[in-house]
């Protein structure tokens, strides 16, 4: 049997997604026995704190919300940790930095946490330019769960995004600098929905043009019939490109515009009445603002989907989950990136726990480094991190779909993530 592995699309989106925004079942886990006792009584805190550091474009000029759920999910999960007594006794010291969404910010934060503040690892990084990572990666400290922004995670060795790699991560992108990204997500829609014509909205700018061609490439390996609407970046006419695709018939939506152009571009499809199977987002997108964001558009909001490479955070019957959700109820909203950090820092408490007494830079590293794929207790598709010196031609590839439903929030649809898997190509593109 092979093992199904995470979605790529997730990666895929947030890489375009977030560029544009930057120019204005059968994996298994590692055994219990690797972690520690989890439940065990902690132990005197002699060696003191263990420092981590989490680096966020809080005050990016796109604005702090966009990256701020990684940050706050993963500080969630270390003060519930803390409270019920730390590692082996020993608290975790979280220190913060704000880069500023530039290179600039990015190197300083890397420098006042690498080499002044010395944690011991960074824990979901979640920066517009991450600058620093060859920095980090030559000071071999481990980087986890990061978001993939930029090509970073499969650039550097000692960087383990949340959700892994096959490059080999030699200080080239990818393979020769190009990264691979299948089509899962066409697939699933093709398969479950019955659709057979997309239409892809993009800018007349050169990172959205670019994502556009991609899902463009994806659609059409998977055999549909694509119609591409291009708007203008700065004066951007919606209601143009909405009547278009209600004509030309389309069962889809894929975008590569930002969160308010989504919103804009929902609310023109309900005013010139486009109906649409679904209207496709990623899960930078997946979160409980959608009622707010999109609430001039409620035909378009009821058709919205997202698909990812994590456990959706509204199914609460999944004890991981639930443990995210009540650690978190104050937050005002709830997000998939929240629940992504989260995610991120269970893993390095899980490293950190098989370091026992000598927790160390190195000895998280290996743990990071092990080939057995990782689940963060089943929030995450199985992770790997492996150097192939070729790229994959095709993989078996899973995902995570969730459809919104006002009243519910997001529904999970076609059980359990782990079995919503495809057999599918893996296609060429520059970072």
């Amino acid at each position: 049997m092979r093992r199904p592995v995470r979605a790529a699309d997730g990666l895929v989106a947030g890489l375009a997604g977030l560029a544009l925004l930057a120019v204005t079942g059968c994996g298994s886990r590692l055994p219990e026995s690797d972690f520690g006792d989890r439940s065990a009584a902690p132990t005197a805190a002699s060696a003191g704190p263990i420092r981590v550091g989490i680096i966020t474009s809080a005050t990016s000029p796109v604005g702090g919300a966009t990256f701020t759920d990684t940050r706050d999910g993963a500080q969630a999960y270390f003060r519930n940790l803390n409270a019920k007594g730390g590692i082996q006794g020993r608290q975790i010291e979280v220190h913060l930095c704000d880069d500023g969404g530039s290179g600039v910010g990015n190197n300083t934060c890397v420098h006042r946490l690498v080499d002044e503040a010395k944690v011991v690892a960074l824990v979901a990084t979640t920066s517009l330019v991450y600058a620093g990572a060859e920095r980090v990666s030559r000071a071999r400290v481990p980087d986890i769960g990061g978001q993939p922004i930029g090509a970073a995670y499969d650039t550097y060795p000692h960087l383990y995004g949340i959700y892994g790699s096959l490059a080999p991560r030699n200080g080239t992108p990818g393979w020769d600098g190009k990264l691979y990204g299948g089509t899962e997500v066409y697939r699933y829609f093709k398969k479950e929905k019955g659709a057979r014509t997309a239409a892809v909205v993009s800018y007349n700018q050169a990172a959205s043009a670019a994502y556009a061609r991609l899902v463009t490439r994806g659609l059409k390996a998977e055999g549909y019939k694509v119609i591409n609407e291009q708007v203008d970046f700065a004066l951007p006419n919606f209601r143009a490109a909405a009547a278009d695709l209600k004509d030309q018939g389309a069962d889809l939506v894929f975008d590569a515009v930002d969160a308010h152009g989504n919103a804009q571009l929902c609310k023109a499809m309900d005013q010139v009445g486009a109906r649409v199977t679904a209207k496709v987002t990623n899960v930078q997108n997946w979160s409980s603002a959608v009622a707010a964001d999109y609430k001039d558009a409620p035909h378009c909001r009821a058709s919205l989907w997202a698909t990812g490479a994590s456990r959706n955070y509204e199914d609460t019957g999944h004890p991981a989950v639930r443990a995210f959700r009540e650690a978190t109820k104050k937050l005002p909203t709830h997000s998939q990136w929240q629940l992504e950090g989260w995610a991120a820092a269970l893993w390095f408490t899980d490293a950190a726990r098989s370091c026992r007494a000598n927790v160390s830079r190195a000895c998280v590293d290996r743990f990071m480094s092990r080939r057995t794929p990782y689940t963060a207790d089943g929030l995450l598709l199985p992770v790997t991190y492996r150097a192939l010196a070729e790229p994959p031609r095709t993989r078996r590839t899973c995902l995570s779909v969730a459809k919104w439903t006002d009243g519910q929030g997001w529904v999970t649809q076609n059980g359990d993530m782990n079995d919503t898997c495809f057999d599918v190509p893996q296609l060429s593109y520059q970072p």
